[in-house]
């Protein structure tokens, strides 16, 4: 992350010349400005685009249809957004974030107002150094009353400085139907995250949310509001992984649930990592191949359209994601014989790894017009060889191997 005191000067030191007031870097509190900004470091920030087109020309920032993030973290996550807490002061007790109330005698608490963030917002913006708002916060002392400021910030910016950039505002468990209404307001998206898979498991990392009505119920609001009020990027998600001990198909079977009930955009997914000072501060922490693996399967889901029942092929006797990439594992069970790319429905290529929808739909494009002959035509097509061989025969030639059905 850039030293915030290079972010302050920079942002000062812009010479775009523009009407609205720009925040005096001088009086900025800077233990603030880091504090609340890595207090978001569990909500994941992937590239985000939004289908939102500006108007006019009398406003302040643009959307950015090829995703807005431009940074990314050591780990390859993207947070050019300005990505922050309103307040990291919070009620709940949640055993996997540093912001949890047991923690409340280990840190210093701190509070934007909803015009020294939007201030802040705007500043950096027009230092050329964010493109958007990523805005969470904790609940302080009562959700609503903080839900109603992070909107009034982005209402600020909106309304009075005719921002027209991206924000993704989140909702916090337990608001009031009618701020999240007015959310949707201002937003190009807006997520609620869930934090487990079951309301039992819920209980297990905190004792103060109620799985049902604080979140699920919230988002059926967002769903139900969503048909009448678009909301331009959707909402998400967010799951914490091995933080109350369930296993993979756990988290698996609350990924469908959500996609297809809560009609989400994406759902994430976040290894948990113990926090010193909460009741799991001695948990193991949880690798981070789980979550990677997690994202494999929803991908096949959301993107391959897979069925849950075929990608359960990939979890063990427990319950786990096995090392290794699920959808190898899926073909070896589910691909009883080898795959003719001359002859193979697409829903049957895209099974093959190595082989995904563009590279299938390739093929299935090419053949109408010549057979394909050759190992390297289905390499130009985008087709991994080194996945995919062991599962193709090409004009007679086959490279199956002894282990090619081996589980």
């Amino acid at each position: 992350m850039a030293n915030l005191e290079k972010i302050a000067h920079l942002a000062e030191e812009s010479e775009y010349d523009v009407s609205t007031p720009r925040k005096n870097w001088d009086e900025l509190d800077l233990d603030k400005l880091q504090t609340l900004g890595s207090g978001t470091k569990h909500d994941v920030c992937a590239s985000t685009a939004t289908p939102r087109v500006v108007k006019g020309l009398q406003r302040i920032g643009n959307t950015s249809r090829g995703g807005i993030c431009h940074s990314f973290t050591p780990d390859g996550r993207c947070v050019s957004l300005f990505k922050t807490l309103f307040t990291n002061e919070c009620a709940h007790d949640c055993s996997y974030c540093p912001n949890s109330d047991d923690c409340s005698n280990q840190k210093k608490t701190y509070s934007y107002t909803p015009q020294e963030l939007a201030d802040i917002t705007l500043s950096l913006y027009q230092g050329n150094y964010v493109e958007g708002l990523f805005l969470s916060s904790g609940t302080g002392k009562d959700e609503d009353i903080i839900m109603e400021k992070l909107i009034e910030t982005v209402r600020i910016l909106r309304e009075e400085y005719k921002y027209e950039g991206y924000i993704h505002l989140k909702i916090l468990p337990g608001t009031n139907k009618d701020y999240i209404k007015r959310s949707l307001e201002h937003a190009d998206r807006v997520s609620l995250n869930i934090e487990s898979c079951s309301k039992s498991r819920l209980h297990e990392v905190s004792s103060t949310k109620h799985y049902d009505y604080d979140i699920l119920r919230r988002q059926r609001y967002i769903r139900d509001l969503m048909e009448k009020k678009d909301l331009p990027a959707g909402h998400t998600t967010q799951t914490i992984v091995g933080g109350a001990g369930e296993n993979d198909k756990e988290i698996f079977e609350s990924m469908i649930r959500e996609y297809r009930r809560m009609d989400i955009k994406r759902m994430y997914y976040s290894s948990f990592k113990p926090v010193k000072g909460t009741r799991l501060d001695d948990k193991e922490e949880v690798p981070n191949s789980r979550e990677h693996r997690l994202y494999q399967t929803d991908w096949l889901f959301r993107v391959y359209d897979l069925k849950p029942s075929e990608i359960s092929l990939a979890f063990d006797e427990e319950g786990f994601l096995p090392d290794g990439d699920p959808k190898v594992k899926i073909a070896k069970r589910k691909l009883d014989e080898l795959v003719d790319p001359n002859e193979a429905s697409y829903e049957r290529l895209i099974r093959v790894p190595g082989i995904g929808p563009k590279s299938a739909g390739r093929i299935v494009k090419a053949r109408e017009k010549e057979e394909i002959t050759k190992w390297s035509e289905l390499s130009k097509f985008g087709v991994v060889l080194k996945r995919a061989r062991t599962f193709l025969e090409v004009n007679g030639w086959k490279h199956s191997t002894l282990d090619r059905w081996s589980s």
